[in-house]
């Protein structure tokens, strides 16, 4: 019977995702854990990669099992044999058609900043620091010019091989939480969250970049529309830091997981 499970995890240690020959990834701790409960040799297959220091609370995989034991249970023999910073939040029976990679339709990402002066410890694990205030109303003009049906490579870091880079982003938006003044967020968090049909290799750090760029006046809307028009990743925002990137959700059509 194949099964679908949502996967949450804290990525610090962990190299990514995808089983490498240079870390410990969580597809390694989790199909460590589930050939345990179930006896055989039990392969995972996720929504898609998330790389080394990414989080996730939304990971979506499916597995195939030959076991009695009843879907909602599952999670809590697995858990018993997981890591404390990996958890299976549920499972349930899935088609055998079902495919947590091909599947999915759409997958919702947060990027996470924290403005302030100096390093906040707390939040060093989860967020990305930036010193000076940024401007919303710049952020959300240049968010805006990101969504839609684009050919993204100018988001692309160097590195990835795929056949197209045209991507369809549903959403940019914006959430700050703490002190606000002349529309600038002074003090406090901001996550920005980005819904899309599918992300090219550090897409998601890279627009999150663009826009904390625009917030401190280096790019304008009108910067972010020549990156899309020349595909020149030079011109964009730099690639932040994998610790403030979180997997939260991954929608297949018929239900948000």
């Amino acid at each position: 019977m194949r099964f679908r499970a949502v996967i949450s995890y804290f990525g610090k240690n962990y190299v990514g995702w995808q089983r490498q020959l240079n870390g410990i990834s969580v597809q390694e701790v989790l199909e460590k854990a589930l050939s345990e409960v179930f006896g055989v040799p039990t392969q995972a297959t996720a929504s898609g990669r998330t790389d080394a220091g990414v989080h996730a609370e939304g990971q979506v995989v499916h597995f195939d099992a030959d076991t009695a034991i009843p879907p909602e249970k599952i999670p809590f023999a697995v858990n018993t044999l997981l890591p404390r910073d990996v958890s299976m939040l549920s499972c349930e029976p899935a088609g055998e058609d079902f495919n947590a990679r091909f599947s999915a339709k759409r997958k919702t990402y947060r990027y996470s900043v924290y403005v302030s002066r100096h390093r906040r410890p707390m939040m060093e694990d989860t967020r990305a620091h930036i010193v000076v205030p940024l401007d919303l109303s710049a952020m959300r003009e240049c968010a805006d010019v990101i969504e839609g049906e684009h050919d993204f490579k100018g988001f692309e870091a160097s590195g990835s091989k795929v056949k197209s880079t045209v991507r369809t982003v549903y959403s940019v938006t914006l959430a700050p939480d703490g002190e606000v003044k002349d529309g600038k967020l002074a003090r406090g968090t901001l996550d920005i969250f980005v819904t899309g049909n599918g992300f090219l290799y550090n897409m998601v750090r890279i627009i999150a970049g663009t826009l904390v760029y625009a917030g401190q006046g280096k790019l304008t809307a009108a910067d972010v529309r020549r990156v899309l028009e020349t595909g020149d990743r030079t011109l964009a925002g730099k690639t932040l830091p994998p610790e403030g990137l979180t997997l939260v959700s991954v929608e297949y059509g018929e239900k948000e997981c």
